[in-house]
């Protein structure tokens, strides 16, 4: 399915393509209401120093590290997660507790390293008690990861997650039922996957289970990636 002109729930002003004559960046980090136009950042180093001063939300309050990225700045597959949880909190990474170890073996499984992706979440800051983020806390961090598609510029995003899908696209469906479905974005295409921390509280790899669909959503992945890049990376 087709998702037109998502950018537009989200108001016109925090996603302007110029910025307005009064424009200060250095207010990007203290106020939602401030817009983050398409362009603002030239890489994502300058990116990371505003998200780790970043108050446009409440859970700058208790954050340890922003989470902005890990992986390949120019990878043709970006990996969207929720938020980051404890282990991410203290490194400044995303994915890399048990949830982010099982991503890895999973794209392994169809030949991917980190070299091959980019990671990120819709949220830069962990929500307390791993609580899955608000909308108020998806709309306030959303333009960072709009910037983040602009610069990385991917062929694939993966969402991975219902807030991942939502905070992105718009779309309220839950996961289970999109899951496995190629949503085309902004001329992108996208597919909604199951979050590894879901798959790690349902263990079994019995047909129809959350990890069995994940085998062939990741190969239908890999497939379409080797297809828009016309040729096959790394095996």
């Amino acid at each position: 399915m087709a998702i037109d002109n998502q950018m537009d729930l989200f108001g016109s002003t925090e996603l302007a393509t110029v910025a307005p004559n009064d424009f200060n960046p250095d207010l990007i980090p203290t106020s939602a209401k401030v817009p983050i136009p398409s362009g603002t950042y030239t890489d994502m180093e300058q990116m990371k120093v505003h998200c780790n001063q970043c108050q446009r939300c409440e859970l700058g309050a208790t954050r340890t590290h922003a989470v902005v990225w890990r992986g390949n700045l120019h990878a043709d597959l970006m990996i969207v997660g929720e938020g980051p949880g404890q282990n991410e909190d203290e490194t400044g990474l995303p994915f890399v507790g048990k949830a982010g170890q099982l991503l890895d073996k999973i794209l392994a499984s169809v030949n991917l390293t980190e070299d091959d992706v980019f990671i990120c979440n819709i949220v830069k800051c962990r929500p307390p008690g791993n609580r899955t983020p608000t909308q108020e806390e998806m709309d306030a961090c959303r333009p960072y990861i709009l910037e983040q598609i602009r610069m990385v510029d991917p062929k694939i995003i993966l969402l991975s997650g219902a807030s991942a899908v939502r905070g992105l696209t718009g779309d309220k469906r839950g996961i289970t039922k999109i899951r496995g479905e190629w949503i085309e974005w902004n001329d992108r295409l996208c597919m909604p996957v199951f979050h590894p921390a879901y798959l790690l509280r349902n263990p079994s790899k019995e047909r129809g289970s959350p990890k069995w669909y994940m085998w062939q959503d990741i190969q239908a992945v890999r497939a379409k990636l080797d297809e828009v890049r016309g040729a096959g990376i790394g095996g």
